[in-house]
């Protein structure tokens, strides 16, 4: 073979190599960025080609009812994704939008409910033998009906902008997850581009922020609910809710004052009140001294036994990082000074907690001290309804003993007892804990966050709950905005009527 033929072979094996590797790269290396691109529209065709699987839930008969579910079309897109109850249960399903992607269960369960899980490969082998239209498959969620309506209504009727979170302390399940203002899912779930547009204008325009999970995903001061923290080391460091603690009026730090919430000692004691008073009363110069006295170090080693600073928690959607100090690169559990050390004992400062983080504390004391992860997954079911898998409730840890958290319990419920609102009823036993936690530049004169975290009952817990309400009022406080609405969402967990 003469020279001007070899180069031309060689360059023609040499093209078709580049050819093979960019066929390669094209359909392997950037196979999964090319099916993702939103604009990739054979995609979309097939994905709504398939019936998308249901969100459940079981209600109090034991009957599945349907969160998310699909209705056939004649259009290319052939189902389409419809929600019940699209406001109440938004933070929970998210949505799942042709225009603008997906969000809640129907992003973090997506390969389930799309029917591309690993899990269901023997279902779309079988539908592909026998020619049967290939079916996602189902996802059930912990959250108790009752629980979340009362949540919800109670939200809706006072045109309150916050959240609410109920679990069972013994397993971690979540029983209900509440954000309000909420918003309707079904428009952004519409094959018409449009209606997809106008709702999702109004949505982003609304400074309320309604598309926000305000339960998983925002973060807010936790006044003096921080003080079961501070109350949990001290209790682990050897006091007891009988050991006496400053009573003082006030304390120097940096160049102002901290001052307890009526401005005045603490019960009306001019030297020490035992920490059970401190705590029902909710006494600022108390918890800001112990917090003090144990040191930036031991408070941050018990707040992460009860799940403060992790980053990588998820229910399964993405939960975001509590703190106690400045947020640095992710790292956010050291404290930034000594001032900062005093404030942060009464959950100020730059203490910040998600709702879902606060009622995990609340659970973490109702469960003897033991933290349990909490999931909004009760099991994963088949297209045919067969059980894939099961929630299997997980320790995260024990972020205090179990005699500490008896002790803590004693004095929420001495908590309780100096906390007003209504939705008390006669024969329940609750432990709880307010908060009202100053926000803004100008804290005095803005409004506050009003919390209210709790368990019930008492002697035997089923449920614990967070309310966090963003006030309008700046006299606002958290028995009188938040603890009826943790009543009545434990009462309804319960099935105890009342008042």
């Amino acid at each position: 073979m003469n020279t001007p033929l070899r180069r031309v072979g060689m360059a023609m094996l040499v093209m078709v190599v580049l050819l093979l590797a960019n066929s390669t790269y094209l359909q392997v290396i950037k196979a999964d960025d090319y099916r993702e691109d939103p604009r990739n529209r054979r995609v979309l065709l097939e994905e709504y080609s398939r019936e998308r699987g249901k969100i459940l839930l079981r209600n109090a008969d034991g009957q599945m009812v349907a969160l998310a579910t699909v209705t056939p079309t004649n259009n290319r897109l052939r189902f389409l994704r419809q929600y019940t109850n699209g406001p109440m249960y938004a933070p929970i399903t998210g949505f799942y939008s042709t225009r603008y992607g997906a969000t809640g269960l129907e992003r973090a369960e997506d390969e389930i409910l799309n029917g591309s899980d690993d899990r269901l490969f023997v279902r779309r082998l079988s539908d592909l033998i026998t020619g049967r239209d290939p079916r996602g498959g189902n996802v059930v969620t912990t959250i108790n009906p009752a629980a979340q309506k009362a949540a919800y209504d109670a939200m809706e009727s006072k045109d309150f902008r916050g959240s609410v979170v109920a679990l069972d302390p013994k397993t971690g399940a979540i029983l209900a997850m509440v954000s309000t203002p909420s918003f309707d899912p079904n428009p952004l779930a519409a094959h018409d581009g449009s209606v997809q547009e106008k709702a999702w204008t109004s949505y982003e325009k609304n400074k309320s922020n309604p598309m926000l999970n305000r339960a998983a995903r925002e973060l807010y001061a936790p006044g003096s609910t921080f003080k079961l923290v501070v109350a949990a080391a001290a209790l682990e460091d050897g006091m007891s809710k009988d050991d006496q603690v400053t009573a003082t009026d006030r304390i120097a730090v940096g160049g102002s004052e901290l001052r307890n919430y009526n401005r005045g000692f603490c019960n009306g004691s001019r030297t020490t009140v035992p920490m059970e008073i401190a705590l029902a009363q909710s006494c600022n110069t108390a918890f800001a001294q112990l917090a003090h006295d144990m040191g930036a170090d031991r408070l941050a080693e018990q707040a992460e036994a009860f799940g403060i600073g992790d980053p990588e928690l998820a229910v399964p959607m993405p939960v975001v990082q509590s703190c106690i100090g400045p947020n640095v690169d992710g790292a956010c559990m050291v404290v930034a000074d000594e001032n900062a050390l005093y404030q942060s004992g009464i959950g100020q400062r730059d203490v910040r907690l998600s709702p879902l983080q606060n009622a995990m504390i609340a659970g973490a004391i109702a469960n003897g001290g033991e933290v349990m992860r909490p999931q909004l997954i009760d099991r994963v079911l088949a297209p045919d309804l067969s059980e894939i898998t099961r929630f299997d409730e997980e320790s995260i840890g024990d972020a205090m003993s179990g005699g500490s958290a008896e002790q803590l319990t004693q004095m929420m419920v001495a908590s309780e007892q100096n906390t007003g609102g209504g939705g008390k009823v006669d024969g329940l036993t609750i432990a709880s804990k307010t908060g009202t936690a100053e926000t803004g530049n100008d804290p005095k004169n803005t409004p506050p966050f009003a919390w209210y975290v709790a368990f019930a009952p008492a002697e035997d817990p089923k449920v614990a709950v967070a309310v966090v309400v963003e006030s309008q009022d700046v006299a606002a406080t958290g028995g009188k905005l938040s603890a009826e609405i943790g009543r009545l969402t434990m009462r309804a967990v319960l099935g105890v009527g009342g008042r």
